[in-house]
């Protein structure tokens, strides 16, 4: 709480300094060759949190910001999620290292929740998670989300990100909010871009300084709008991306390191490349249909720990110096969907059919199977990880007159979804012991990531049907309220009911208060539900399994394990809308109430006592770990965003814009056994708690100015994050990022109509977390701690050259 509550004071000192622009405003508008028109605020027109029509940001119910493609661009980053990330307070990014396949498919945040609390929508339209469940110890362990680098920046026209409760309205998983991504509609036009860049840092670790030039990134973005009869449209996008591994691990200070260098924390190297077609075409009738299609392949390459020279699982005849495995991941995405919109009986109508598939190919490399000795394979393929999803939708809307300025607005609509999700083993090699495994020092399997076994696979599907209405009120000219009530049906956990209340009061002209009221819901995912991976030790001579079960499973059972239910919130909002010409200001104070969120437990040893010995022996299991619901949340912040506008003849124009999320997350309870063990393990320890409370910034402020002139055009943005822990176990061995600022800078010269270059520099002033401590870090690994909000690589440069026809 008191970390909340020194958060809260920055945020009416911005509050307060955000105003004093609009004191100042008069003053600057004086000086000023032209003066900005008075109803030029920033009034931009949403979808997301509403079903009624021309409606603002800042006339909306409920808090929405809005990023367009241009802002994403004007980036050194190429990836969405961090472009996102660094223009949305509120949303945090960490680039996690050494968590397996974490490392290639990054979970986001949005208010410091788990990243599968959050609902991402494109056009509107339910997106499929990652086939990938995070089951190391990174933020967001235990979570399955989406990928939001699945989709290409030049797909895009805008991003709405509603800040608000919303299950009511859009179903499972909008605990949090919603990320709607808008795909680009153009029937003419075009455009391209090619941006180079690299890091060149200066690393400072524990144990030594050095100077790293890595991380060289080439992303090649190309769209094409294309006219369909005389006014259909469709948009093609395609992208390619490049990039090397970053490397900010410290000197290995053990014996047989000889003081090298022998981990690899950090980006791993990707390579992939992305299409996106968007089309629509009106009908006869006043109908329109619409579709988009969307793939993406990519390859990326992560490191596990080092296993040197000497080490017991090392084979001399194969790595003499010891060697480094590698975690490969290949991301296979496809999206697609057709739909039809037009009236029904006075009635706006759109139906519509999407599918979506994560395909997850594991391969370990550079690595081997210790048990098989000099004869063992080098490059393993370790299993696959399948998720599917199918949607099928009908919305319709309606206006009424009542006598208002404004109509009444009535929306309802239904809703199947049919999920499946499949796990396939990898090559035996990857997982099994070979003729040396009756040596017990000795570990099967590839080292780095051992493989999924036969005994893994699973084939799991489940469907979900729901009905909901959504009705808004304009009581007067100055009240307008709004409702929605959401059922659904899953076929795995049975039936739950949403609802939401909102209202929005005009004080004057310029001044408006809104509100809102809202319970949701997060049904488990089926990854949670089901994934399972284990690997073969010896115990007393015997084989026996080791790892994560489902839920469901005899084996998790024994342990007093029960099947997964939702997720439940109540979320609670107050805000306030201050605008005046091109000024505007919004201010959202939130809480929200989380019960029975879902958290992978800890490992359960056989060890632990006789009583779980004699409930794990019988299914020859010496340890294991499951999911289960049991913690509690509570979480509360304010966010603010201001931004003022000034147009000049002679200077150009400027876009400032404050924005900044303050927040305080509190775990009020944990699971503490699940009946019948006695004494109890620890199903939720320490780290994890401290994880959820303080692995994302209590505080996030972003400053940015955009100016853009007749030919020369620049961009800066200073953005501050509080201080994140990453926990442990004992207190001792915690170590956080401490509180940093960075600050990014691009200048951009359009050398004619169709043609800018732009240079810039993300992270300046190379700023770096904190790093993790000498003593606590025994092998080198972790120079930084992967919880970073801005990651650890230090200052990036590059390059953009773009063509616009």
């Amino acid at each position: 709480m008191t970390r909340f509550f020194t958060a809260a004071r920055a945020a009416l000192f911005g509050g307060v300094s955000a105003s004093a622009l609009l004191l100042a405003a008069p003053a600057l508008a004086q000086t000023a060759p032209a003066q900005p028109d008075k109803d030029a605020a920033v009034d931009d027109v949403i979808v997301t949190g509403t079903r009624a029509p021309n409606r603002s940001r800042l006339d909306s119910l409920a808090p929405v910001d809005v990023i367009t493609a241009e802002t994403l661009r004007n980036r050194g980053v190429t990836e969405f999620a961090t472009a996102l990330a660094q223009t949305v307070p509120s949303i945090n990014f960490p680039r996690p290292s050494a968590t397996d396949g974490t490392d290639s498919i990054r979970p986001a945040t949005l208010r410091g929740l788990s990243p599968d609390q959050t609902l991402v929508l494109v056009n509107g339209t339910r997106r499929h998670a990652s086939a990938l469940v995070n089951v190391n110890g990174s933020v967001g362990r235990g979570s399955s989300a989406v990928d939001l680098n699945t989709i290409p920046v030049g797909a895009l026209d805008r991003v709405e990100v509603l800040r608000d409760g919303a299950s009511a309205q859009y179903g499972s998983d909008a605990i949090a909010g919603v990320v709607n991504l808008r795909l680009r509609e153009a029937a003419s036009g075009g455009g391209a871009s090619v941006t180079y860049g690299q890091y060149a840092t200066t690393v400072e670790t524990a144990r030594g300084r050095r100077d790293e030039t890595d991380g060289r990134t080439i992303t090649g973005s190309l769209w094409q709008g294309f006219g369909l009869g005389s006014d259909g449209f469709l948009t093609v996008s395609g992208e390619y991306l490049t990039r090397e591994p970053t490397n900010r691990s410290d000197y290995d200070p053990r014996p047989a390191a000889a003081g090298r260098v022998t981990a690899r924390l950090g980006d791993p190297e990707v390579q992939q490349w992305s299409a996106f077609v968007n089309a629509g075409k009106p009908l006869s009738g006043g109908w329109e249909s619409y579709g988009w299609l969307g793939y993406q392949d990519r390859d990326s390459e992560s490191a596990a720990f080092p296993r040197l020279s000497n080490n017991v699982n090392n084979v001399p005849a194969l790595y003499p110096d010891g060697f480094l495995p590698l975690i490969a991941v290949n991301s296979r995405d496809l999206s697609a969907a057709a739909g039809l919109r037009g009236q029904v009986g006075g009635w706006n109508a759109d139906v519509s059919l999407v599918y979506g598939r994560n395909a997850l190919g594991l391969r370990t490399e550079r690595s081997l199977n210790a048990t098989y000795g000099a004869a063992s394979p080098t490059s393993f393929d370790a299993g696959a990880l399948i998720y599917d999803q199918v949607v099928l939708g009908a919305d319709f809307t309606r206006e009424f007159d009542i006598g208002r300025d404004e109509p009444l607005v009535f929306s309802w609509g239904v809703e199947a979804r049919r999920e499946t999700y499949e796990i396939q083993a990898g090559q035996p090699e990857s997982w099994n012991r070979g003729p040396l495994g009756v040596n017990t020092a000795l570990a099967g399997g590839a080292q780095g990531f051992v493989g999924l076994q036969p005994s893994n696979e699973v084939d799991e599907d489940r469907t979900a049907l729901s009905a909901y209405a959504d009705v808004e009120i304009p009581v007067s000219d100055r009240l307008r309220i709004a409702g929605a009530l959401r059922l659904e049906d899953y076929s795995d956990f049975g039936r739950t009911t949403t609802g939401k209340l909102s209202a929005r009061y005009e004080v004057t002209p310029e001044l408006a208060i809104r509100g809102t009221v809202s319970t949701g819901f997060r049904a488990p995912s089926l990854q949670q539900s089901y994934f399972t991976s284990t690997s073969s030790v010896i115990q007393s001579g015997v084989v026996v399994e080791t790892g994560t079960f489902p839920a469901t499973s005899p084996v998790a059972a024994a342990l007093g394990a029960r099947p997964l239910k939702p997720e439940t919130s109540v979320n609670l909002s107050l805000g306030a809308v201050l605008r005046a010409g091109p000024f505007d200001l919004t201010i959202d104070a939130y809480h929200i109430d989380i019960e029975d969120q879902i958290a992978l437990s800890e490992l359960i040893n056989r060890s632990f006592s006789g009583q779980v010995a004699s409930l794990l022996d019988p299914f020859g299991v010496q340890a294991a770990r499951f999911f289960l619901n049991g913690v509690d949340v509570t979480t509360q912040g304010v966010d603010l965003v201001a931004r003022y506008r000034l147009s000049t003849d002679r200077l150009g124009d400027f876009d400032f814009t404050l924005a900044a999320n303050v927040s305080d997350t509190e775990v009020t309870r944990v699971p503490t056994n699940t009946g019948g063990l006695n004494p109890a393990p620890t199903l939720f320890a320490r780290n994890r708690i401290e994880t959820l409370q303080q692995g994302t910034p209590g505080e996030k402020a972003v400053f940015s100015t955009d100016w853009r002139g007749d030919r020369f055009g620049a961009s800066v943005r200073v953005t501050h994050y509080g201080d994140v822990l990453q926990p442990a176990t004992a207190t001792a061995n915690d170590y956080s990022t401490g509180a940093k600022t960075v600050a990014d800078l691009e200048g951009r010269w359009r050398a004619t109509e169709a043609v800018t270059l732009s240079l810039g520099v993300d992270n300046v002033f190379d700023e770096y977390p904190d790093h993790v401590p000498a003593p606590l870090n025994s092998n080198g690994v972790l120079g930084f701690p992967y919880y970073s909000p801005f990651g650890f690589n230090g200052r990036y440069g590059y390059a953009r050259l773009t063509l616009s026809w």
